[in-house]
């Protein structure tokens, strides 16, 4: 067998060399901590199947089990018609206990390299409040404030020396500069264009394009912008539109299908500017990909804009996002802002998706409670304060616990650049 062994400073080193060297399906045989850092023992998975027994040797196996007693017959027919049960081929038979053999212990090392890997996570954390109590500070702040594990470890092993503050500033400088936001809002309302806002239900669509339609009437008149919706499911939602549009001055136009659109698009071509309230429906709904297939064929280029519930749990969020990118996405904007007890998993979102952030949504008020996003009141908000007594504040020996057994799921997902 070709066993593979691996020293490095890091766990996260070990396992990046030992992809690199096996493939990301290498079965972890053993680990420990050395003077020289983490060391793993490996062994290719296509190499695996040698730990099973060969089909050949299953062959005698099979051939000494009893072969299989004829059927019983029934009393009321004749011998003659009793049908002596089928006995599997030995071939076959040797090939199926064989198989299943591999499948088994297949199995039992796939078990046994998920519990080594938490066993290597656990073991490079433990110790993280003693090796360096300025890491073990910064990863308890950014768990808090809402961020993901992956997003949190990455920022620590690139983490300079200096003493808890230092460190934390230095998590939040990088934050803010990896946070991708709309620089001014000329490349949206001066440059105009079609626009999309899409997103689950309840995350404030027609609200907030009923803001972004008063931003714009400000700038350049009601005669240029033109509003559609698609929401034709929600009892009063079109309604909920139209009254906007007739406060504002601007048409309002309704569309069911993809024809709908392109019509509807090629008339209102004369427009600076169109916004799109789609209709509102879960991420796990198969009519997503229906929806962003009907913008595809509106005969004009549609920008995207995805509403974020900032009040929504990280893994939602991150599930939303998978959901709606499928045909692209050209931003997204934070809703709920006043009702989020952390914009931590919001941005976590944003920066692992590379999603540039054009608005926060404060509140129901149009247009007042719409503001262009700010990376660093959006950073600071993430980390302000929270009381200590809170049920969901990490303390410095639980870290471990929390990130433990994650290590392979990381290894799994696809690393964000930190710049």
């Amino acid at each position: 067998m070709n066993v593979r062994r691996i020293i490095a400073k890091t766990t996260r080193e070990a396992m990046r060399q030992l992809r690199d060297a096996l493939g990301p399906d290498a079965v972890i045989l053993a680990n420990r901590q050395t003077d020289d850092g983490v060391e793993i023992m490996a062994l290719p998975s296509e190499e695996v199947a040698s730990l099973a027994m060969p089909v050949e040797d299953a062959a005698p196996l099979a051939r000494r089990q009893p072969e299989a007693a004829p059927a019983r017959m029934s009393l009321l027919a004749a011998p003659e018609q009793a049908a002596p049960a089928k006995a599997l081929p030995a071939k076959v038979a040797a090939e199926k206990d064989g198989g299943a053999l591999a499948q088994s212990v297949l199995k039992e090392i796939k078990k046994m390299q998920f519990r080594l890997e938490a066993q290597l996570a656990d073991l490079s954390l433990r110790d993280l409040g003693g090796r360096d109590p300025a890491r073990a500070f910064v990863m308890r702040e950014l768990l808090a404030a809402g961020f993901s594990s992956q997003l949190a470890r990455q920022l620590v092993e690139k983490l300079p020396g200096g003493d808890n503050e230092q460190a934390l500033a230095w998590a939040r400088a990088t934050l803010t500069r990896n946070l991708p936001v709309l620089g001014s809002e000329a490349s949206m309302l001066e440059r105009g264009g079609v626009f999309a806002l899409m997103g689950p239900t309840g995350a404030g669509k027609t609200t907030t394009t009923a803001k972004l339609a008063a931003r714009f009437v400000v700038r350049h008149g009601a005669e240029k912008l033109a509003l559609l919706t698609t929401d034709g499911y929600r009892i009063g939602g079109h309604e909920q539109l139209r009254i906007y549009g007739k406060i504002l001055g601007v048409s309002v136009h309704a569309v069911r299908d993809a024809s709908d659109l392109r019509l509807a698009l090629s008339e209102l071509r004369n427009k600076h500017t169109v916004l799109i309230d789609t209709v509102g429906m879960s991420q796990r709904d198969q009519a997503v990909g229906e929806q962003a297939e009907m913008l595809c064929q509106g005969g004009r280029p549609i920008k995207r804009l995805l509403l974020l519930n900032a009040t929504s749990h990280g893994e939602t969020l991150n599930e939303v996002v998978r959901a709606y990118r499928a045909k692209g996405l050209d931003g997204c904007v934070l809703s709920k802002i006043d009702e989020a007890a952390s914009l931590g998993p919001a941005l976590d979102c944003a920066i692992r998706h590379q999603l540039t952030v054009h608005y926060l949504a404060t509140g129901q008020r149009v247009p007042e409670d719409l503001h262009l996003a700010n990376r660093q009141y959006l950073i600071h908000r993430a980390f302000k304060t929270r009381p200590e007594a809170s049920p969901f504040r990490l303390q410095d020996d639980e870290v471990p616990f929390a990130l433990a057994g994650g290590l392979g799921r990381m290894a799994a997902e696809s690393a964000v650049a930190l710049g």
